[in-house]
């Protein structure tokens, strides 16, 4: 019995504020300020309607020119497109994070005028840092005609059951989601329970593993099997266990090809994996990421 989803490369999926986001995400992480502004342009064109960037990425403000250039381009309106950024772990703090509202309107605001999702990027700093910078974001959100920049809403990245545990205690503004390495290796089972529980949904980076688990045997011996490429059967993965998600390239073939695992809108055919294949991506729970020098960040202590 195949395991199927109705989803298509126009789904969005409402979040606890009410807005919807795109459920497929193009992310600029490592790609250069040189080549982000096209690549967004092209993705765009591709079908995207989701960006994700971060000011540790370097490339916010090329993001949004990108983002301004297609709908000046297209007549697509700033509207359509949904463009989250995140804060680091420096610019968590009181005046820190007021200061990096006013960088990230400095970057964006001409380009695109608001923000629809910043996260704090890492709970790697202080728990009285991380309390503080969510007050100013939840101000920002609550206030916003006292903010730099207009923000529709708030996340947090990379996020485990105890910082957030703290947040919410506190939080009068409910992260909206919690973004995540995400993929069979490093299913977070646990994690998603917990937030599925509070209404906050899992938005996966790294789906493809950076790479690193592109040559493991079994996965090759799947791709072999089904005829289906190694990246659609992992992607294909992510968006079956309801996932919003990021992928990343600087290749133009591939941001069309990773896009295309999705149907269009009035295509007849439903993303799938076959029970086989299902069963065996259930892997058990896992710190092992790939990503922050393999120290998962979720498990950052509380101080």
């Amino acid at each position: 019995m195949p395991h199927t989803a109705d989803i298509n490369q126009e789904t969005k999926y409402k979040l606890n504020n009410g807005l919807e986001i795109p459920v497929a995400g193009f992310g600029v992480y490592r790609i250069s300020p040189e080549d982000t502004e096209e690549r967004v342009y092209q993705a765009l064109k591709a079908g995207y309607r989701h960006i994700d960037s971060a000011v540790a990425y370097g490339n916010e403000k090329e993001a949004a020119a990108g983002i301004r250039k297609f709908s000046n381009e297209t007549g697509i309106p700033r509207e359509a497109i949904w463009f989250t950024t995140k804060l680091t772990g420096q610019q968590q703090g009181l005046e820190e994070t007021k200061q990096a509202l006013r960088d990230v309107a400095k970057d964006v605001k001409e380009s695109i005028g608001y923000v629809d999702l910043i996260l704090l990027h890492s709970p790697k700093t202080s728990s009285q840092r991380r309390l503080e910078a969510w007050k100013v974001l939840e101000n920002a959100v609550l206030n916003p005609e006292t903010s730099y920049i207009p923000i529709k809403s708030i996340g947090v990245s990379n996020f485990g059951e105890a910082h957030l545990e703290q947040l919410l205690a506190e939080a009068r503004v409910k992260p909206v989601l919690n973004q995540l390495e995400l993929h069979p290796w490093l299913p977070r089972v646990a994690l998603r329970q917990y937030l599925k529980k509070h209404e906050i949904l899992a938005e996966a980076y790294s789906p493809l593993t950076q790479g690193e688990r592109l040559e493991d045997p079994e996965l090759l011996s799947l791709e072999a099997q089904s005829g289906i490429s190694k990246a659609q059967l992992l992607l294909r993965w992510s968006y079956l266990q309801g996932f919003i998600v990021l992928v990343k390239t600087n290749n133009p073939e591939r941001i069309v090809s990773n896009l295309e695992v999705l149907p269009k809108k009035d295509d007849d055919w439903k993303v799938s994996l076959d029970d086989t294949i299902w069963k065996a991506f259930d892997k058990p729970e896992s710190n092992d990421v790939v990503t922050w020098g393999h120290n998962d960040p979720t498990l950052f202590p509380i101080d």
